[in-house]
């Protein structure tokens, strides 16, 4: 074969690849337009119609069981806990599962509230480890309860919680968040406008930052550490893009474990949290979509834009890294175990749409990144690549997804009605781009090579480093 023949095959096969990845850059930068756009005028008219009316009425209250998943969370279970005491909301029960922690979950929840040991029979209507004890208390009558377990996992504590639990609806929420005092309310409201709702997904937003009293934010500031002010601007970039667009034609294909509302009949008859998966929380949802269609249920997942639950995000690099390798991680088994969803006409827009997204730009956009990134390099070597037109793409492709972080963040603050400094707006405006190209670049390589290896640690939770939470 000669160098001309081999010049023009290479030459044939860059164009194919420029060809795939001006469709792909133009397939997820017209998704995150109108994802941001639509998301924009949602929280928008939400503030117009919160401020128009009382959007829940006070005698109507749907009882719900608050389930807390803890392990290894002693330093942020009981404010946790003190938050969920603070809610504006009649009828609920908090119950705290210590998934085999092996610091002392336990011992600060029973010191701090003063806890009872009880004799509590756990109808198992779903699959989970053997509780060790139970401890209870009534506060502010609200009903508290601790349940020891044997480690078992995440999805093997939530499902413990569904069995103890009381109550027709549950929420679950991490251990390391703290919701403000209408969450509840908020996000119970699709329930009240919908009969067919069987699971409500809450916005989640970093508390790194905030000062929280009584379920009241009372101040808020950009996190003074970098990573984490990124990781600020990346989540409400995320929360305010697909998850609103999907909502519009029941596309939700994730409700994030720090904060969800689900029916609990539809759980149980689903099966419930799987422990074999990282992903529990997409698991379900996805679970959820194929239950109720091959069984012929009507039913939606809804989004409550303004129902919102403070998290911690991870503040060092190693820890990052390893929550996201585990989302990655969970984001592939939910999709392989679900996979006949893939282009299945059955299944419609959460096929489709919600599917293909997830797959192509959730999923695949490492490899695929990474291919383009090759490609570019092999182009140079051949002498193909036009050096400025490719600078010239890169910074508007960084320019146009700085523009999409930034209009997230302010329609976020704005709307929640949280104060931003003169500081805080420049740094939000200085550090946009380098969360887009930097920390994204990061990311990518993380999620990169997550699926490498994690079968030996596909059930672990992960240590992170918590911090206590303000909250007063």
């Amino acid at each position: 074969m000669t160098t001309e023949t081999i010049m023009m095959i290479a030459n044939i096969i860059l164009k194919i690849i420029n060809i795939f990845f001006v469709v792909y850059l133009i397939g997820y930068s017209t998704f995150l337009f109108l994802s941001v756009a639509v998301g924009s005028s949602e929280l928008f008219k939400k503030k117009r119609q919160y401020r128009m009316m009382n959007a829940i009425q006070n005698n109507y209250f749907i009882p719900i069981s608050i389930i807390v998943p803890a392990y290894n969370e002693e330093v942020t279970v009981t404010y946790t806990v003190k938050s969920l005491l603070a809610l504006d909301y009649n009828v609920y029960e908090i119950i705290v599962v210590d998934d085999g922690s092996k610091d002392d979950t336990s011992k600060v929840m029973i010191d701090e509230f003063k806890m009872s040991p009880v004799r509590m029979p756990i109808h198992r209507q779903i699959r989970c480890q053997e509780e060790e004890y139970v401890y209870s208390v009534k506060i502010h009558n609200v009903n508290v309860t601790l349940i020891r377990k044997k480690n078992g996992g995440k999805a093997d504590a939530l499902n413990m919680g569904i069995n103890a639990s009381k109550y027709p609806y549950f929420i679950c929420i991490d251990a390391d968040s703290v919701l403000q005092y209408d969450s509840l309310k908020k996000i119970a409201l699709p329930l009240l406008e919908n009969e067919n709702v069987v699971a409500v997904g809450g916005s989640v937003r970093p508390s790194n930052g905030a000062k929280i009293e009584g379920g009241h934010v009372v101040s808020y500031k950009l996190p003074r550490n970098m990573l984490a002010s990124m990781q600020t601007l990346e989540y409400d970039r995320s929360f305010l893009a697909s998850r609103i667009l999907l909502d519009k034609f029941n596309g939700a294909l994730i409700i994030s474990g720090a904060f969800g509302l689900f029916q609990k009949k539809v759980v149980i008859d689903a099966g419930g949290y799987d422990p074999s998966t990282m992903g529990e929380d997409m698991e379900l949802v996805v679970k959820i979509h194929e239950y109720c269609t091959a069984n012929d249920i009507s039913y939606l997942v809804k989004y409550a834009t303004d129902a919102i639950c403070w998290s911690q995000v991870p503040e060092k690099l190693r820890d990052l890294m390893k929550q996201r390798r585990r989302w990655h991680i969970g984001l592939f088994q939910s999709l392989w175990m679900h996979r006949h969803l893939a282009v299945n006409p059955k299944y419609g827009p959460v096929s489709f749409i919600s599917y293909t997204y997830f797959l192509l730009y959730e999923l695949l956009s490492p490899y695929i990144e990474v291919f383009g990134v090759l490609s570019v390099v092999m182009a140079f070597f051949l002498d193909m690549l036009n050096v400025r037109f490719a600078l010239i793409f890169t910074g508007i492709y960084a320019i146009f997804g700085a523009v999409m972080s930034l209009t997230s963040f302010f329609a976020r603050t704005q709307t929640l009605d949280l104060q931003l400094s003169f500081l805080d707006v420049l740094k939000a405006v200085g550090l946009c781009v380098f969360e887009v190209t930097i920390l994204r670049s990061v990311l990518a390589y993380t999620r990169f090579f997550a699926l490498f290896g994690y079968k030996k640690k596909k059930r672990n939770w992960g240590k992170i480093e918590r911090k206590k939470i303000d909250f007063h």
